[in-house]
């Protein structure tokens, strides 16, 4: 790498994934600026990305093995020893408790997927198939609508901003929080177009809110009422598409009696909306040619989470937004990032497997029960839920009640600090890396991004790791046994699958990710081996979707079926900007749908049943906790738990709880001043900043804060609020286990002196601390500055 030189990779803040340039000066990452040459984004840049320097070059990185002590420490250890003792320790719980007693904690963070293949393929040869994530914390009652819906639950609805004339933005803030490419773009477009509108469901007045024609501020955790009234109302006035219904559904007659029965005047009370702006935005959906419904955690994390996400489907379908331009679609997929796995479940505790995951909810539940296919053992990869999930204190209690727990990471995180073993993995832009978060239609994205940086010292990329592992459990034959299938791959990729096939069959403990790491990985350029694994979906795709791959990557008709899964594979790993993977016409969503008759299922009995039982009293808080606390919001300067460096963020330094100043007011505080915030299972003191967007009675605290850091004295201090000390494991959807973190019950008191003392110390030396490491005195620090 030369001085300064501009190399092409991806912002890792959120699954959009912009293509980005980045200044490579002397080993170190130095400046961020968008890629106009990156097909998805074109050149967009938001403002987190350009924070990126204080991730790439951290000071706050682990670079040796760790094991840790009796007494809590850790040591460190060499990566030989601590493999073999972990590789020890993984085989004889496998075979004294059966492969079932260990899980998969994570498998690859935000923009961080390309582990993931390597770490659920060793531990499924192991036997496990236990696995929490993210997806499972946020996204899996939308995943089991699906599977009812429409036959899969890897069907996954996508939408086509870009061409709508009415954007229905539910529970989202796509202004700082995107969600789909390029978003303040196409908000601006639509904000200036008056042929097209915009409707928001939101109890705050957010930025995306404030540019609506319509703002409908809910009443915090009331959607399911306000959704309810508003189908009603469609169908009591007849704005709905029955040619559509006709064509394309099943089940409306039922669908619509359940509908009639809603008491409109009652649930629009519940949700405190007016009837009359509920008339408003049923004339809105009529008038509308091309509606596209975006919908979010505000309603995906919110009470009666699953039964909302059946109402966001039956009001795309209702209103025949589907399977047109500028209309919700089906997504195609490179590979989907979960599975399908309807009526199963979790042995302890009785829970469904959605998508082949289990929620982290119920994580504490499955180390802790006494119960004989209870967790023993838990492979934590890029993920930190001693901080991120529910209820804090039961995590770590069952974290720390395991036989063995490792974590991969790039710093010491809190989930770290509780494991036996710690792992040191090279960061996302020293090594190379993907997203599958590819949710684009009809054009959809794939980026490979080769590191942009050399490895810090002592760690290792993922399947360097799981190479090492696999090794020392004996799932990975010597390279002597692999080096046959290497030169296949590298003189006759055509005749690489039938090898492949055959060397699996014949060594059925081997990893199928790690032996393509080892064969067709070496043949690819810039270093992408890491990128192996995507050969099958490559395959699988073409396979799938010949006509969408061929225009996708303008495949001539010299190229025969059977090799246009090599030619999309070897064009997805060489384009550094990313590629089109494929680009569909809008009439092959309805392909995508696993029904045989390829028509949507809009009854769900348990949601119907659900829907018949709503009681309006229940959209009231409780009294002895009056206030509604949104636990993990997006602001301009946080991101997600990858960034632990305080000065990365330009202001809310302290990740203050957003509150109406009459509440504050009523509380007998100031702005700015520090608030105790009371839940059933925890308090936590916290600044409070005014806001009155927020509606009276709701408040709201950031994501992405509560990790400790480094001060200039060595001692580690927690930068701003551990908000999943106020969450509570039990307040969670009854079908997918989701938790209701944008509807915590709490109550607010003035925080002690002793309290205000302590946090006000902490809060300014970690801020004195981030101003030292920027270089700069007295002002926001700089990102490339350091």
């Amino acid at each position: 790498m030369t001085a300064g030189e501009w190399l092409k990779t991806a912002c890792n803040l959120c699954y959009i994934n912009c293509g980005i340039e980045v200044s490579v000066n002397d080993g170190r990452l130095e400046k961020v600026r968008g890629d106009r040459s990156s097909p998805k984004s074109q050149g967009y840049l938001c403002n987190k990305a350009t924070r990126i320097p204080y991730y790439a070059n951290d000071k706050d990185r682990l670079t040796s093995p760790l094991r840790r002590r009796a007494d809590g420490g850790f040591d460190e250890i060499r990566w030989d020893e601590a493999i073999a003792e972990i590789a020890a320790r993984l085989r004889d719980i496998a075979d004294r408790h059966g492969g079932k007693s260990i899980a998969l904690y994570g498998g690859g963070g935000q923009g961080n997927h390309a582990g993931g293949a390597y770490a659920s393929g060793v531990l499924r040869a192991l036997g496990s198939r236990s696995v929490f994530n993210a997806l499972s914390q946020e996204k899996t009652g939308d995943f089991w609508v699906n599977g009812h819906m429409f036959g899969s639950q890897t069907c996954h609805t996508a939408e086509d901003v870009h061409h709508c004339d009415l954007l229905f933005v539910i529970g989202a803030n796509p202004w700082v929080a995107h969600g789909f490419p390029n978003a303040r773009d196409h908000l601006n477009q639509i904000r200036k177009d008056p042929a097209r509108k915009l409707i928001v469901i939101d109890p705050r007045r957010t930025e995306t809110a404030e540019m609506a024609d319509l703002h409908l501020a809910v009443r915090p955790g009331a959607d399911s009422f306000l959704l309810g009234a508003l189908l009603a109302m469609l169908v009591r006035s007849d704005r709905i598409d029955h040619a559509f219904i006709e064509e394309h559904t099943t089940g409306f007659a039922d669908v619509k009696q359940a509908l009639l029965n809603i008491p409109v005047e009652e649930w629009a009370a519940a949700a405190d909306i007016a009837v009359a702006d509920l008339a408003r935005c049923v004339e809105m959906i009529a008038a509308a040619k091309a509606m596209v419904v975006r919908a979010e955690l505000g309603i995906q994390q919110s009470t009666n989470s699953t039964l909302n996400s059946y109402l966001e489907k039956l009001l795309i379908m209702l209103s025949g937004s589907f399977g047109r331009k500028g209309t919700n679609q089906l997504q195609g997929w490179l590979q989907p990032l979960w599975g399908n796995s309807p009526n199963q479940t979790f042995a302890p505790t009785g829970d469904a497997i959605i998508a082949g995951l289990l929620p982290p909810n119920i994580f504490p539940e499955a180390v802790l029960l006494d119960h004989p296919d209870k967790l023993r053992c838990v492979w934590i990869d890029s993920s930190n839920p001693a901080n991120t999930a529910a209820n804090t204190k039961a995590m770590e209690r069952a974290l720390r009640s395991l036989e063995l727990c490792v974590v991969v990471d790039v710093a010491m995180t809190e989930t770290a600090q509780l494991a036996h073993y710690v792992l040191p993995a090279s960061s996302q832009y020293e090594k190379t890396e993907f997203t599958l978060f590819n949710f684009e239609f009809p054009t959809n994205f794939f980026h490979v991004r080769a590191g942009v940086l050399p490895p810090l010292a002592g760690t290792l990329p993922e399947p360097e790791i799981y190479t090492r592992l696999a090794v020392a459990l004996g799932l990975l034959p010597g390279d002597n046994v692999l080096a046959p299938l290497r030169e296949i791959a590298r003189d006759a990729r055509p005749a690489f699958a039938a090898a492949f096939r055959t060397f699996l069959a014949e060594n059925p403990q081997a990893v199928p990710a790690l032996v393509l790491y080892h064969t067709i990985g070496q043949t690819l350029p810039d270093g992408t081996a890491a990128a192996a694994p995507l050969w099958s979906a490559a395959q699988a795709c073409a396979n799938r979707s010949p006509q969408a791959v061929r225009r996708a990557i303008n495949a001539s008709d010299e190229v025969a079926d059977h090799q246009l899964g090599d030619l999309l594979f070897d064009t997805i790993v060489a384009a550094r900007q990313g590629t089109a993977v494929t680009r569909h016409d809008y009439d092959d969503v309805w392909s995508f749908i696993s029904h045989a008759d390829r028509k949507v299922r809009l009854v769900v009995p348990q949601m119907l049943e659900w829907l018949a039982r709503l009681d309006p009293k229940t959209a009231l808080a409780p009294k002895e906790f009056p206030f509604m606390l949104a636990a993990g919001g997006r602001r301009m300067f946080n991101a997600n738990q990858i960034f632990r460096d305080p000065a990365w963020r330009r202001d809310d330094r302290d990740g203050a709880m957003l509150i109406n100043s009459n509440d504050l007011m009523e509380l007998g505080a100031k702005d700015g001043d520090w608030i105790a915030v009371e839940s059933a299972v925890g308090r936590l003191v916290v600044r409070c900043k005014v806001d009155d967007a927020m509606r009276k009675g709701q408040l709201a605290l950031p994501h992405g804060y509560g990790q400790a850091y480094p001060a200039s004295d060595g001692e580690r201090l927690v930068n701003g609020p551990r908000i999943n000390l106020l969450t509570e494991s039990g307040n969670r959807d009854p079908i997918a286990g989701t938790p209701y973190h944008k509807n915590v019950a709490v109550r607010l008191a003035l925080a002690t002196e002793e309290e205000i003392r302590a946090y006000q110390t902490r809060s300014d030396r970690i801020h004195m601390a981030a101003v030292r490491r920027s270089g700069i005195s007295g002002r926001a620090p700089d990102p490339h500055v350091r």
